[in-house]
């Protein structure tokens, strides 16, 4: 069964075109019909009688503007929509030689184009000059440049001059966002932050891209300064958690994508905390994606700026985590004695939380970790062990920290020849649901069955586990998503 047409649907719109041709009625009878049927302001429908786009539409713009001494407009497709919606939300004002402009690529008069709203918003200067240079309706005289009027004198320049500046105030008083909204904004990143560190993946991340797509639309409206740049930190945090979850889905390229456009909103927002995060972010990707001398690079130009929250701690961890991958074992420990010192140092509570937090568990999770690389199988599991019950006194728990300090307790088992334990410690990873089995994970698990430097690593202990570990990662929301449909991410 097909699907029913959308209303005022370029299909309907070609229809009613098509039809009312036929019949003999005109472009401004179409444009008249497209209004009343589809409630389109009138340039709008002027554009859909001509079976334009809004490119074609700046295309003719342009053309007949370069033929009017000293009128010419450079008009295109984002230009066209704003004046279009004019004088709505993320709009923009037309001037007269774009009037003038639109109304010769029609073939109508500038008072067509004009709604009673246009009016009123109009200064008064700019309808005199409507009403004084009123197009001819023969087709020649439409695509001739109209009379030029006097420039104004005296009393009456000054008169517009003010009438201008008030047209401007109002302009420049209006704002698309509210603080109350704003408050909002940051209510729902932080709800997005926490649950998703025990929630579905997939789900949180359409959540999260359906919030950074209305702070998108927002910024690109009209507000104060200061309210601009809380839009900017918002969007900066939606882009930064959409790089986090992208890499924890396996996308590294598409993670890299979303945090460039973090950054670039930390930079225009201005915001220490926010550059700082997305700087870990960014430290995480590149860990995942085997660049460790960009995650260090990441690691340390986030710690340089004056933060507050847990931050430091997560760099100073990210660090120590990518030098002890490269084998750098002094450095990698004198990095986690770092993190250690910004615990202590720490200023103020983290604005978002949840990912954007490090909680102590957290910060022994990467202390096991790191201390398994380095060849200090008992310090790690002292590490693991801590970061479970530091977890356990959370109210909530991350499953896919949790799931990787059981990898680290089971990789120090079985450093010390302790297989039985090894089986024990993975047995709360291997029953995560498929939805819940992320990317860093999955890589620790690959990498803790590839290791054939274990003790015992021929029984048949250690072979079942590898057969269960191979077992779950194919069974893992990363593998889905690779099989799955391209449908892209943003």
């Amino acid at each position: 069964m097909n699907a029913p047409i959308k209303p005022g649907s370029k299909q309907e719109r070609d229809a009613l075109r098509h039809d009312m041709t036929a019949a003999g009625c005109t472009l401004a009878d179409i444009a008249i019909e497209m209004r009343a049927r589809f409630r389109m302001r009138p340039r709008e429908a002027w554009r859909h009688a001509h079976g334009w786009t809004l490119q074609e539409t700046a295309d003719h713009i342009t053309h007949v503007s370069n033929q009017r001494s000293g009128e010419s407009v450079a008009a295109d497709a984002s230009l066209v929509g704003k004046w279009e919606k004019w004088p709505g939300l993320s709009s923009r004002r037309p001037s007269l030689a774009v009037l003038f402009a639109t109304a010769a690529a029609f073939s109508c008069q500038v008072e067509d184009l004009l709604d009673l709203d246009d009016r009123r918003a109009l200064p008064e200067g700019d309808l005199r000059a409507i009403s004084n240079r009123s197009l001819e309706t023969d087709p020649a005289a439409i695509h001739a440049l109209p009379v030029p009027t006097p420039e104004p004198t005296g009393a009456e320049l000054v008169r517009l001059a003010a009438d201008e500046s008030a047209t401007w105030a109002q302009w420049a008083e209006a704002s698309n966002v509210g603080d109350i909204a704003l408050e909002q904004l940051m209510a729902e990143i932080r709800a997005l932050a926490s649950d998703y560190l025990t929630s579905d993946p997939v789900t949180l991340f359409t959540r999260t891209r359906m919030l950074r797509d209305r702070v998108f639309a927002l910024l690109e409206g009209h507000q104060y300064p200061r309210q601009s740049t809380d839009l900017y930190v918002a969007a900066g945090f939606l882009c930064g958690l959409l790089a986090w979850m992208s890499s924890d889905l396996g996308q590294l390229r598409d993670a890299d994508t979303q945090g460039r456009t973090a950054w670039l909103c930390a930079e225009l927002a201005g915001h220490n905390d926010l550059r700082a995060w997305v700087l870990s972010t960014r430290s995480k990707v590149a860990f995942w994606d085997r660049r460790l001398k960009d995650a260090i690079n990441y690691a340390r130009r986030g710690a340089s700026y004056r933060t507050t929250g847990t931050v430091g701690v997560l760099l100073a961890c990210q660090e120590a985590d990518a030098w002890s991958g490269l084998g750098a074992n002094e450095e990698a420990l004198v990095a986690l004695s770092r993190a250690r010192e910004a615990r202590a140092t720490m200023s103020g509570e983290d604005d978002i939380g949840g990912i954007f937090a490090c909680q102590p568990a957290r910060q022994e999770n990467y202390a096991a970790a790191v201390q398994l690389r380095v060849g200090r199988p008992v310090d790690a599991l002292r590490s693991a062990e801590n970061a479970l019950t530091l977890l356990t006194a959370q109210p909530v728990r991350a499953y896919g920290t949790k799931a990787q300090i059981h990898i680290s307790q089971a990789s120090a088992h079985l450093a010390t020849g302790e297989a039985e334990g090894a089986l024990e410690a993975l047995t709360p990873v291997l029953s995560l649901p498929p939805d819940h089995r992320l990317a860093p994970v999955t890589r620790r698990l690959n990498e803790l069955a590839a290791d054939k430097g274990r003790p015992d690593d021929s029984g048949a202990t250690a072979v079942g586990l590898r057969a269960a570990i191979e077992a779950f990662c194919v069974d893992s929301v990363p593998r889905h998503l690779a099989l799955s449909p391209g449908q892209g991410t943003a």
